[in-house]
């Protein structure tokens, strides 16, 4: 790390499967190479213009403990839960979801052919929230803040601020999190300040970038986790670049997991799989 600039400490192109009914993916975040990063619990990008590999989507399933956030770059998905809600999230939109005690939810392509993208980022809670009331914050592209600073670059802010002092429009006060989708012309660069304890990671949508005092290189479909510091410096390769900057406040609480919930002790594991199996979700 040099003058707080944080540099490139581990990049991976993540590991192929499917989830739901058979939706293929990549899973970067929740891998044997890359358990989790605090708090982050999993990071899976889903990308295919088969619908064959996609029209089964992600029928009723729980979650309990944490929050899940999708990103929708191409296509549409439908969500319904067992409390009613239920809407569409569409090309640039967000779904930022607290499941807090428990939901039952379902996530349906809203297309019968071309292009399904995006990324589904599992985010966790702290132990003292794990059990609050279920929660939604939704934006279509229009509703989500945006910043553009030169001809070359193309902000939007989906948490956290920037250095301009635009701010997301989801707030959350458990991990404080920067969820930042930029687009680079050629050559250009984007500089964001970050609380220099929070962990932080890039995941690139189009092109490659550098990154870091180093220039670490990253290139379409990889993520990048970045060591620790007070600024992230990334520079557009030479066909420019989008990538999305994501950063939040580390939780240091104990982590046990299964499926779909994430709790801190094996215990409210157990009673979680037992309320879901006897209805009392």
């Amino acid at each position: 790390m040099s003058n707080g600039i944080r540099e490139l400490k581990f990049s991976t192109s993540g590991e192929q499967g499917s989830d739901g009914a058979g939706v293929k993916l990549t899973r970067l975040i929740g891998t044997q190479n890359l358990e989790m990063l605090d708090p982050f619990l999993l990071l899976d990008s889903f990308e295919s213009d088969n619908p064959n590999e996609y029209i089964g989507g992600f029928p009723n399933h729980p979650h309990r403990g944490f929050e899940t956030v999708t990103y929708m770059i191409n296509g549409k998905i439908r969500h319904k839960d067992n409390m009613g809600n239920e809407g569409v999230i569409e090309p640039n939109g967000v779904q930022w979801m607290t499941a807090g005690k428990g939901v039952i939810h379902s996530e349906m392509p809203e297309q019968k052919d071309g292009l399904l993208r995006g990324l589904q980022l599992w985010v966790n809670l702290p132990k003292d929230k794990k059990m609050i009331d279920p929660d939604y914050q939704e934006f279509e592209e229009s509703q989500i803040s945006s910043e553009a600073t030169t001809k070359g670059q193309n902000i939007k802010v989906i948490a956290g601020t920037t250095n301009l002092g635009t701010e997301g429009v989801v707030e959350n006060r458990y991990v404080y999190p920067t969820y930042i989708d930029v687009t680079l012309a050629q050559d250009h660069k984007f500089v964001q300040n970050l609380e220099e304890t929070h962990n932080a990671f890039i995941y690139v949508i189009e092109g490659s970038l550098n990154t870091g005092s180093k220039k670490s290189k990253l290139v379409e479909r990889q993520l990048g986790i970045l060591t620790k510091g007070s600024q992230v410096l990334i520079e557009a390769g030479g066909k420019g670049s989008r990538f999305i900057l994501v950063a939040g406040k580390p939780l240091n609480e104990p982590v046990v997991r299964g499926g779909p919930f994430v709790m801190n002790t094996k215990e409210e594991l157990f009673q979680a799989f037992y309320d879901f199996n006897n209805n009392t979700f």
